[in-house]
């Protein structure tokens, strides 16, 4: 369905084994919306080899990431390369716990229509993960992307075909040393990426947003956290957005 709009590609951080209620839930959803999707599992820790993370990540990255979460972002890596293998023109890379807000192939249509008249080499953040958004006195009506000098978290984004290239040539001489997130705004600040805001955001985490259970930390499905979220997302929202 959303092929038509360029995005010739949903690629879904995952594990092999231990979320399958995450699994069931992510082809229900996407089903229902029309989207086809593939998971990304080949970096999985059981696929772990010294060869696999040279590639891609400093000799020191079990000192520095913990095992899930080295998994998840070497998957993050791996849907690059498929993108590029593929031809993608555009791609969109979710973890495993998203919740759409909204009608989201309304939604990604906007955003595909708009990143068309940026320059190549963009990743466009589709969440709102981290509560952030763009200053409220630069949102404008029938504007959508939202220039930013960071992201906001990895859990969905929109990333171009020479967006994925910049990463993985850049890999060749600068290994990872970092958590996805983090990379990327590692990428930015050094120029080899550009990244965008979409406003409104499209997606929450279920990790982060109380509704499900995070795969890579102790984050707990909960009332208490749930409530906990929509108040923030209220005060930042609605409150904050006036002092910007």
């Amino acid at each position: 369905m959303i092929e038509k709009f360029g995005i010739e590609g949903i690629y879904i951080v995952h594990a092999k084994k231990g979320y399958e209620l995450h699994e069931e839930r992510i082809n229900k959803l996407f089903k229902e919306n029309g989207l086809n999707f593939e998971f990304v599992t080949d970096g999985d820790p059981t696929l772990f080899t010294d060869d696999l993370l040279n590639r891609y990540f400093c000799k020191e990255i079990k000192t520095i990431l913990s095992t899930g979460v080295l998994s998840c972002t070497l998957n993050h890596i791996l849907s690059y390369e498929k993108m590029v293998a593929n031809n993608n023109r555009y791609a969109i890379i979710f973890e495993n716990d998203p919740f759409f807000i909204g009608n989201f192939v309304e939604k990604i249509a906007k955003i595909a229509a708009e990143a068309n008249t940026l320059p190549e080499g963009f990743i466009i953040s589709l969440e709102d993960t981290s509560l952030r958004f763009p200053s409220y006195k630069k949102i404008r009506k029938g504007k959508f992307l939202y220039e930013a000098t960071s992201g906001r978290c990895a859990g969905a984004y929109m990333i171009d075909l020479q967006g994925a290239k910049n990463i993985l040539s850049d890999l060749k001489t600068n290994k990872c040393e970092e958590v996805i997130d983090w990379w990327h705004n590692t990428l930015i600040k050094r120029n080899i990426i550009k990244m965008y805001w979409a406003y409104p955001a499209l997606t929450e985490q279920g990790s982060h947003n109380g509704l499900l259970n995070s795969t890579i930390s102790s984050k707990s499905k909960s009332t208490k956290r749930r409530i906990q979220w929509l108040a923030q997302k209220y005060y930042k929202t609605y409150i904050t957005k006036w002092f910007k």
